[in-house]
């Protein structure tokens, strides 16, 4: 079953970094995937979970 879609702030909470940071991160390409859905951006959790693990996080 899938997992419901992140918001930045969910984002924010799961990794202890900032909202601005993950914007920044964005702009400078770093970071998980992002989509956007309409306005609204949005991030899978298997997305920000592989990430995570090339990052060397656990």
């Amino acid at each position: 079953m899938n997992q419901p879609l992140m918001t930045v702030e969910d984002l924010s909470t799961h990794l202890g970094v900032p909202v601005g940071t993950l914007y920044r991160w964005r702009t400078t390409g770093y970071g998980p995937a992002g989509k956007r859905i309409g306005k609204h951006l949005r991030y899978r959790p298997e997305d920000v979970d592989a990430w995570v693990a090339e990052q060397g996080g656990a």
